[in-house]
């Protein structure tokens, strides 16, 4: 009996079909159905019935409702998206400076590396929704801290933006950096996934790399720049990209979305407004893609 041999293309192509086909599995038979549901629906005008649903079909006037109509879909796009571009700089350079850090070698790196992670599990819907619920309190009570109540100097962010003037920072980075500052519970929150990603990116780095520029005579900051960077490269890619999609998993879009479908039982426009969510969701990745591919370097 003959023996078929696969070449190491056609050998690379089975096992990757094998590592995603949990996810098509799972896209063909829980995922397909509703998304062209949804289709359906966005161009139709939903009306209950006896027994289930009416569906009338109006063509885009869903989407020119969305756009042109509705009030505040507009403003809340335009600002997630806004509020997307200042968050995922501020995300990524504290994932690869953190990343960085937990790679070095010093006593407690386990406990360091479980402690940044933390967050990410402290944000999680089981835990959001027990504090919610009041089983849990993580935020403590505010009234119990007054720092001006016992004479302890209150946190000023005149005098930040004071200091980075002086320095001789445009005001542009200083709005930026004082933005991140107010803002790192939230960034701590939402890096603890790519702190790992990135973590693993530098451990596959050989070590024989850094000990060449040392006997090279390159400096910490050369070897960062010529070797750490450029193969850490293709996860910054990759953690670019899921930055952005976590981003607008938790919206304020996502929520309008959810109350014009369940609250004012408008499901035709709920369903214009996530294709148009998903469009534009799918142009900035297209865009960042495309621009940071010809910037990464593949080993």
């Amino acid at each position: 009996m003959r023996t078929i041999r696969l070449s190491l293309k056609s050998r690379r192509a089975l096992l990757g079909l094998a590592f995603i086909s949990p996810w098509l599995l799972g896209f063909i038979f829980l995922f397909a159905t509703p998304l062209l549901q949804s289709i359906r629906f966005s161009l139709s005008n939903l009306s209950v019935a006896p027994g289930g649903y009416v569906l009338d079909f109006v063509g885009f006037k869903n989407f020119k409702d969305a756009l042109l109509v509705d009030a505040t879909f507009n403003r809340i796009l335009v600002d997630s998206v806004g509020a997307m571009l200042l968050n995922v700089p501020m995300i990524l350079f504290f994932s690869l400076f953190t990343a960085t850090l937990l790679n070095q070698k010093f006593r407690g790196r386990t406990m360091a590396r479980a402690i940044f992670f933390l967050p990410v599990i402290l944000a999680s819907s089981a835990v959001a929704a027990a504090e919610s619920a009041g089983l849990i309190n993580l935020m403590g009570d505010a009234s119990a801290v007054d720092a001006s109540a016992d004479g302890g100097a209150s946190f000023n962010v005149v005098s930040i933006v004071r200091m980075l003037a002086d320095v001789g920072l445009p005001m542009a980075y200083v709005d930026y950096i004082v933005e991140a500052i107010m803002r790192i519970y939230e960034i701590i929150s939402s890096s603890g996934v790519q702190i790992l990603i990135f973590l693993a990116a530098l451990q596959s780095v050989p070590g024989s790399m850094y000990e060449v520029a040392k006997i090279e005579g390159a400096t910490v900051y050369e070897s960062f720049w010529k070797i750490t960077f450029p193969m850490v490269s293709p996860l910054i890619l990759t953690n670019v990209i899921y930055t952005i999609i976590d981003s607008f998993a938790g919206s304020p879009v996502t929520q309008a979305i959810y109350q014009t479908a369940f609250k004012t039982q408008n499901f035709g426009l709920s369903s214009a407004m996530s294709w148009l969510y998903t469009l534009v969701i799918g142009l900035v990745l297209i865009v960042v893609g495309w621009v940071l591919s010809r910037r990464v370097h593949y080993n």
